[in-house]
């Protein structure tokens, strides 16, 4: 199969985007002398190398050669209201000069817990850790301690942070005819897979099937009410609420991963979907742009923790719920009304529209998915309905995705390398109308490769 249009293209692309980030090349040249390959936060890294930025101002990144860029990518999701907003800024400057913590509870904690209990339905009680790996982690094990069982489902393909669990099946297993294989990550003990049952995203059979077989060992089921790292695979009508009717009559937990979802509405898309789940793990944009995670469901469950209970579950953490994070936080939570999130996802569904009428124009097919703020794309002709779907996809496409990206970025767009594109307050429809340019040009600089090399994607 003939391949001359894509190297070319290509290397068109990467030759650009090298002459436009020369510093961004040497920090890091100098990065690889003390990081491994030069990288610290897995999902930041891409070839031939990352962009380093030196600061960002609302919804705008500058690099070390002083390009600007556009971000969508949002720190993947936590900075909702752009980089160093004031009021945010002042807030966590504030309780800077008071001290960074104390090693002593603080008034922010419980104040900054009833706000997110009143708008949170599914939370009356929760906790504080510092990342949304340690949220899904410590949930867990609030669902083990209090039914008793070690068992959890999650889906195939689910990203539910990095501890062991939730590195069970991060991949999805493309080669699943029924239910998935097991696969973990490098370094993740074999045993970690005799307490984990995998179901593909949006199959209510499959829950049931695992709940009927092992119902007195499963604890909960874990899920992203709209899968994220999967790429944005939105839930099946009624799929969220049969996972709560399920569960209910097989007595095992529910637990909602909003970590990225709870921007969608004040309650998260459990308020969306009036599906209420035992527990519900929280992060992002939560903290204000500072690291943080939360935890919290039905007070029973949560009393697990209870310090002054016979057997309490222990749960530390050095900057556990410290009170830069809330204070940040508290003021990106107020900022965020309903009135804010309407206006947010309004801007979302333009970019959603545009994009895909980009696709159309240019003449290749391609799905957006996604919900409000938050999209995905897809090349092809289906819509992805689970992990398996999404990754077959995205094998297919690799190559025209990472150039995707990286043209984008030449353009001055900053956005996730696997296709997602995140909206966040600064921005208006003017950012909105310059990513939709920038991603048709881009399309239309690639399909003569995407012609050659895979026809099937060029609308006839």
């Amino acid at each position: 199969m003939a391949k001359s249009s894509l190297k070319k293209i290509g290397r068109y692309i990467e030759e650009t985007y090298v002459k436009r980030t020369a510093e961004s090349r040497a920090r890091d040249r100098l990065a690889r002398n003390h990081l491994p390959g030069g990288d610290t936060r897995s999902t930041l890294y891409y070839s031939p190398y990352p962009t380093y930025m030196q600061y960002g101002s609302g919804c705008r990144l500058y690099d070390w050669d002083g390009k600007e860029y556009l971000d969508f990518l949002s720190n993947y999701a936590s900075l909702i209201h752009g980089h160093a907003h004031p009021e945010i800024t002042n807030a966590a400057c504030r309780e800077m000069e008071k001290g960074t913590i104390f090693g002593a509870p603080s008034e922010i904690q419980f104040l900054h817990a009833d706000h997110l209990c009143q708008r949170t339905p599914g939370i009356e009680t929760l906790r504080y850790c510092n990342s949304g790996t340690e949220a899904t982690m410590f949930a867990i094990r609030a669902a083990r301690a209090f039914t008793g069982k070690d068992g959890i489902i999650k889906m195939d393909g689910g990203y539910h942070g990095t501890h062991d669990v939730a590195e069970v099946n991060l991949m999805p297993d493309i080669e699943a005819r029924g239910l998935p294989s097991y696969n973990i990550a490098r370094g993740v003990p074999a045993c970690t897979i005799q307490d984990v049952f995998i179901a593909p995203f949006n199959d209510l059979d499959a829950v049931e099937n695992l709940l009927s077989m092992h119902r007195d060992r499963i604890a909960a089921v874990i899920v992203e009410p709209i899968m994220g790292a999967s790429g944005l695979i939105n839930p099946a009508p009624g799929y969220l609420k049969g996972l709560r009717e399920i569960t209910y009559r097989f007595d095992s937990l529910l637990i909602f991963d909003e970590i990225i979802t709870f921007r969608l509405n004040t309650g998260g898309m459990q308020a969306i979907e009036k599906t209420i789940p035992d527990l519900t793990t929280l992060g992002k944009f939560i903290g204000g742009g500072f690291p943080v995670g939360a935890f919290g469901g039905r007070k029973d469950i949560m009393a697990v923790y209870d310090p002054k209970s016979s057997e309490p579950v222990g749960h530390g953490g050095t900057f556990n719920g410290n009170n830069i994070t809330l204070a940040a936080g508290m003021v990106a939570l107020k900022m965020l009304d309903q009135q804010s999130i309407d206006r947010l996802n309004a801007l979302g569904d333009r970019l959603r529209a545009g994009f895909a009428q980009a696709l159309n124009s240019v003449g290749i097919l391609g799905q957006i998915t996604g919900k409000g703020s938050l999209m995905s794309l897809h090349f092809g002709v289906e819509t992805p309905t689970n992990a398996v779907v999404a990754a077959l996809g995205a094998r297919k496409n690799k190559e025209y995705l990472r150039l995707l990206h990286l043209q984008l970025a030449n353009f001055g767009i900053h956005t996730a390398p696997r296709g997602m594109y995140i909206v966040s307050t600064p921005m208006s429809e003017r950012e909105i109308d310059r990513a939709m340019a920038a991603f048709e040009e881009t399309l239309d600089l690639l399909k003569p490769a995407i012609s050659e090399n895979r026809p099937d994607l060029i609308l006839t």
